[in-house]
């Protein structure tokens, strides 16, 4: 699976194999941080290709003034340190 994403100085790609999670699996995506969300959003695109469930985010450190959160869909977001 692949998902195309902005970034604030061009584009980028992530890439999935298609046997990493089956249909219906749940999964949590863990980074160590987020800012403008554009990453976490493409890998919560690549969960919803491959029909599993997404359950949550967790990041060690979110960098709030950049509002990456209002990105990511509408399921548990965790982080340890906000900046």
């Amino acid at each position: 699976y692949a998902v195309e994403y902005e970034l604030e100085y061009g584009r980028d790609r992530l890439e999935m194999h298609q046997d990493a999670v089956q249909p219906g699996q749940r999964v949590l995506i863990v980074d160590d941080v987020i800012a403008t969300g554009g990453t976490a959003a493409a890998a919560a695109g690549l969960i919803q290709q491959a029909q599993a469930e997404l359950h949550g985010f967790a990041f060690i450190v979110e960098l709030t003034e950049l509002g990456g959160r209002q990105k990511l869909p509408d399921v548990p977001i965790t982080t340890l340190v906000t900046y």
